[in-house]
């Protein structure tokens, strides 16, 4: 499994896990028809890691840090984790500058978060 995957898998799998409980959730249908639980394409992205960041004892900004965005999940912060992502997400700069690949993969993993299902805020995008 790849870090991009893993932080979606991390972050997706909280939504699931902290969803309230509606009638949809104990098993009645919808108005389509289907029974279930929250879905990955329902998965408020701020309203996750703002409680994750909530029970944290650590003060970690993960709306501008890719840094603290990943130590929040709990995933591997260190350069050659981010390198090893920036790789993954293809970025096309120079990983030794690692201001500008911290930049680009914050707004990048926001950015594939809102493309798999994600509910991401247009402000963090841009």
């Amino acid at each position: 499994m790849g870090l991009f995957n893993n932080i979606m898998s991390k972050i997706f799998g909280h939504a699931d896990a902290s969803a309230p409980k509606t009638d949809n959730s104990l098993g009645a249908p919808d108005v389509a028809g289907s029974v279930g639980t929250q879905t990955l394409q329902e998965a408020d992205v701020t309203v996750v890691l703002d409680r994750m960041a909530d029970q944290n004892r650590e003060s970690l900004d993960w709306r501008g840090s890719i840094v603290d965005l990943m130590k929040l999940v709990g995933i591997d912060s260190g350069l050659s984790a981010r390198k090893q992502l920036a790789t993954e997400l293809h970025f096309s700069g120079d990983q030794n500058d690692s201001a500008a690949m911290n930049i680009w993969l914050h707004k990048e993993v926001l950015r594939k978060l809102a493309e798999n299902g994600g509910k991401v805020p247009q402000e963090l995008l841009t």
